[in-house]
């Protein structure tokens, strides 16, 4: 298994970092990818509901391909789905602490570019302070 996934893993084998993930996902469908509270995603579930995210960012966002999109999440099973999905919109993942102050968000966000951000709702009022 090690030296498929080296091999898997060759970096003149993809042009872009989807591509790789695109494969790791497909080849490895039914294996567990992420665990988390008791909860399992398949790397099959993982690709299913980060094409599901892709394809909200893109019909029901403004978001274009290129455009940055901040990730403030806890380590949880939302973040690798939130991740992919914006990849494969075409943005830019940022990723951002969920422990940053008011003032620490507010400088990533412009020093970013960052278009939209997704955020847990418990984690809303530090960004909604800076408006």
């Amino acid at each position: 298994m090690i030296e498929t996934l080296a091999e898997d893993l060759r970096p003149e084998k993809y042009n872009s970092l989807n591509e790789v993930i695109e494969h790791m996902l497909d080849e490895h469908a039914s294996l567990p990818a992420f665990s988390c509270f008791g909860r399992t995603l398949t790397y099959g579930e993982v690709d299913e509901l980060s094409s599901c995210f892709a394809n909200y960012l893109q019909a029901e966002t403004n978001l274009e391909a290129g455009d940055r999109i901040a990730i403030q999440l806890p380590n949880l099973l939302q973040f690798p789905v939130v991740f992919y999905g914006a990849i494969k919109a075409g943005l830019v993942a940022v990723n951002t602490n969920p422990l940053y102050t008011a003032k620490e968000m507010e400088y990533q966000f412009k020093d970013s570019g960052v278009k939209a951000i997704v955020i847990l709702e418990s984690f809303c009022e530090k960004v909604r302070a800076n408006h």
